[in-house]
């Protein structure tokens, strides 16, 4: 047998204090005779962090080259972001997954958005009898998710608008489904939820327009939202550069980010999943999950609540094993104190160790 590495402390999310080995790039049983290798003893272990949110190949201007690209990757991984759902990029960052060394990525695809209603340079801009086609493109080139933006400051009308009519929404969202994907959708005000919920969006990105009455539904349905609290900061700023030109959209963003907290913590109390997501790769650069998972306490989630958001609940949302139970990747962050009583410890891990090998210590 291998070479096996071994850790001991207090493992997240039971809390018991236990033994860990990692072999093959996986978790595994105790092994009866290997050579065994101690990393790590005491500390608090904790499942590899995500971000459920995050551009990698994506700046302020549009697509990244490679270099950049592994930049922002090793950025986020030694933050002890190992698990990344990419949600809209516009290169081919497949070269990643055969680097051992830098985090997985679960990726949506590029964005799809209507003509003239997004960042320039960022998604594929089409008129909606174009939109069954473009998700069914973007479910191949993604990893089972595909990312709509959901609305976008109308010119015309000078305000957020809903950038899909309801019915193309529900013929594409039920096109996605049928290839087995799921569905996000970018959405910063009220007007654009009703039809998505309607449609059976799986995933809302940011959610400042959520209202009262949509969340029982969404918690029944299991209807996540992701916040990128540490973006929505940003409001204020572009409600300042909009303002002159167009008031009413200003007026609407910074009332949509007075109430952020309260709409936000009103969504974790009726019991919506929340995770942790950056928008790391516009205006934010990468690495920031740390921060993010502390902000999540802001909003009403306990320490504990919102580690798992960024962390064992994510993964398991994502598809991937959320314990560190034999046969899980050997995604593991190490930490000298309790994250779930002190989150402001999580910017400063102590091991970072990723399918199996250490990558930061």
């Amino acid at each position: 047998m291998s070479d096996v590495i071994r850790l001991t402390g207090t493992v997240l999310p039971a809390g018991e204090q236990q033994e860990i080995h990692l072999s093959g790039g996986l978790v595994v049983d105790r092994p009866a005779a290997a050579d065994v290798i101690t990393v790590s003893t005491g500390g608090w272990i904790v499942p590899g962090l995500v971000d459920a949110h995050c551009h990698i190949g994506l700046d302020q201007r549009g697509a990244v080259d490679p270099e950049t690209q592994e930049q922002q990757a090793i950025a986020d991984r030694d933050a002890g972001a190992l698990l990344v759902r990419d949600a809209g990029a516009p290169t081919d960052t497949r070269w990643i997954d055969d680097r051992e060394d830098l985090p997985k990525i679960i990726r949506a695809g590029r964005h799809i958005a209507r003509s003239k209603r997004y960042i320039r340079n960022y998604g594929w801009e089409i008129e909606p009898h174009e939109l069954v086609a473009y998700v069914e493109q973007e479910a191949r080139r993604g990893d089972g998710w595909v990312k709509l933006v959901g609305d976008w400051i109308d010119r015309d009308a000078g305000d957020l608008t809903p950038c899909w009519p309801a019915e193309t929404l529900t013929a594409a969202i039920a096109r996605a489904h049928e290839l087995g994907v799921r569905v996000t959708a970018h959405v910063f005000g009220e007007h654009a939820l009703p039809d998505l919920l309607a449609a059976g969006i799986d995933c809302i990105e940011h959610g400042t327009g959520l209202l009262p009455g949509m969340l029982d539904r969404m918690a029944a349905a299991g209807v996540a939202v992701v916040p990128t609290i540490i973006q929505l900061e940003n409001f204020p700023q572009y409600a300042d550069q909009a303002a002159e030109k167009f008031p009413v959209y200003a007026a609407h963003m910074r009332d949509l980010y007075d109430g952020r907290r309260e709409t936000l913590r009103a969504a974790v109390e009726a019991g919506v999943p929340v995770f942790a997501g950056t928008d790391a790769g516009g205006v934010l650069g990468h690495g920031l999950v740390a921060e993010e998972i502390q902000a999540l306490t802001t909003i009403g989630m306990t320490g504990e609540q919102a580690l798992a958001a960024g962390s064992w609940a994510a993964r398991e949302w994502l598809g991937v094993p959320g314990e560190l139970a034999p046969g899980a990747p050997a995604d593991l962050v190490v930490y000298s104190e309790d994250p779930r009583a002190n989150p402001a410890v999580l910017v400063h891990p102590q091991l970072i160790v990723l399918r199996g090998r250490i990558v930061k210590r």
